[in-house]
């Protein structure tokens, strides 16, 4: 098996002008999308052995959320806060050794940006959505998921009947 990244984007927020961009909370429907996202994940049996999410409140209560269901704890990491790129995304997946899993949870641009750096894919990531690439070599990979918050709630769904 080789390393894989993959990408969750925050849940649903706050408007813009509720709060301070990095206070701003996840909406009741960002916080179901966040539990879609992680029930859905674990249903596919995928085990990621780091966790790491963007310290502003909407990315790290969707990590909580999430990782809920993953059984690993969400590790806060400033660069996912913005700026993130594919350099850094991999070094990140690196932690996890060259089999592991890791899941980053952050923000839009940087998460497209991520996906089109490694794989040349051009995706917009929606609002709780999960993107997964497979690490083919030390500088790139292959986009083997694109998931919206609907499918996620869908595959959540089929996994607790």
């Amino acid at each position: 098996m080789a390393a894989q990244l993959w990408l969750l984007r925050h849940g649903e927020a706050e408007p813009h002008d509720a709060r301070a961009d990095a206070e701003r909370r996840l909406t009741e429907r960002g916080e179901a999308q966040s539990r879609d996202a992680g029930r859905a994940l674990a249903a596919t049996g995928a085990r990621f052995g780091l966790v790491y999410t963007s310290p502003k409140a909407r990315a790290l209560d969707t990590a909580r959320l999430a990782c809920e269901s993953l059984d690993v704890e969400p590790i806060v990491h400033d660069a996912l806060a913005g700026a993130l790129d594919g350099r850094e995304a991999l070094e990140l997946a690196a932690t996890a050794g060259a089999e592991g899993r890791t899941l980053l949870v952050g923000h839009e641009p940087d998460l497209s940006q991520v996906v089109h750096d490694l794989t040349g894919a051009r995706v917009q990531m929606k609002k709780g959505g999960v993107a997964g690439i497979a690490l083919r070599s030390p500088t790139s990979g292959e986009l083997v998921a694109l998931l919206r918050p609907r499918e996620l709630r869908a595959i959540a769904a089929r996994a607790e009947v």
